[in-house]
């Protein structure tokens, strides 16, 4: 086959080292603004990124031979490294060990980008966890 496509996108949710509300509202564009280049830096589309103090969510559209893990791997690492060199206090910051990574069909983009847009007004209803669960739910698996 000469020519083919693929349309991959992950809804990738990972929240700061013991969910400690560490990133601050005045340097969140930005470091939203730097993992979308990270993201773009190893062949992927950043759709859509945002969060909270404590998580961020990200809807990125990979190439076929990226790996998920790849993807967050190097996310977490260059941020991580961004926010110690480049954020006044940022030294002790850490993101968790583990993440979510979920699966979105095309037919269902618009609303998960929607839903990582809104991620403001959604937390004022609803805490990390309680969004956490609500996944796990969703997807009819056992909370950690």
């Amino acid at each position: 086959m000469g020519n083919s496509w693929t349309e991959i996108h992950f809804h990738i949710v990972y929240s700061t080292k013991h969910r400690a509300p560490l990133i601050l509202p005045e340097w969140e564009p930005r470091l939203h603004a730097f993992m979308g280049g990270i993201v773009r830096d190893i062949g992927a589309v950043a759709c859509e990124i945002n969060g909270m103090s404590e998580h961020v969510h990200l809807l990125v559209r990979c190439p076929p031979d990226l790996a998920l893990a790849t993807l967050v791997r190097e996310v977490k690492s260059r941020s991580s490294k961004w926010i110690h060199q480049s954020i006044k206090g940022g030294e002790s910051f850490d993101w968790q060990e583990g993440y979510g990574g979920f699966a979105v069909s095309s037919s269902v983009v618009p609303a998960v980008a929607e839903y990582v847009r809104n991620q403001k007004p959604h937390h004022a209803r609803l805490t990390f966890q309680e969004e956490w669960a609500l996944f796990m739910r969703r997807l009819r698996r056992p909370e950690p």
